[in-house]
């Protein structure tokens, strides 16, 4: 915010480029866009550090493998059936001294959000359709 007042016209090409981007847009492009982004402190859809990290770990040389797909997947897949066990755990009860749950569970959908994105932008897939599957599949949601 400081820096959009001290320097609105270095800032408003950046916001104008992140808004610019669309999910039929280069990979490369996007994740460009979005590391400068978030450099500039704007938030994003797809975090591009973790995509990077992400990218730097996968198992396939030159690109992703299918199974690394199918890992991120199961991941998924892991997490939605996941969800009731963790809703029935007793330090899932919301404290008022914390302003939040014990075990942090008050973090997990942005969490979900975020990682998802990441896989699914190294993978070069929707994010969007996994997501919705990502509720389909889920015992707790549905």
């Amino acid at each position: 915010q400081v820096f959009s007042q001290h320097c609105p016209f270095l800032m408003g090409p950046i916001e104008c480029l992140a808004d610019v981007v669309t999910p039929d847009t280069d990979i490369q492009v996007t994740l460009s866009i979005f590391e400068l982004a978030s450099a500039a402190g704007i938030p994003c859809e797809v975090d591009p550090a973790l995509v990077t990290a992400l990218a730097g770990s996968r198992t396939g040389p030159g690109g992703s493998s299918p199974e690394d797909y199918k890992v991120s997947c199961l991941l998924l897949v892991f997490v939605a059936v996941s969800l009731p066990l963790l809703a029935t755990d007793p330090t899932s009860l919301y404290n008022p001294e914390l302003d939040g749950y014990n075990n942090n569970l008050h973090c997990l959908a942005k969490a979900i959000v975020q990682v998802s994105a990441a896989l699914f932008t190294v993978h070069n897939k929707n994010i969007e359709t996994h997501l919705k599957e990502f509720l389909l599949v889920s015992p707790a949601l549905s």
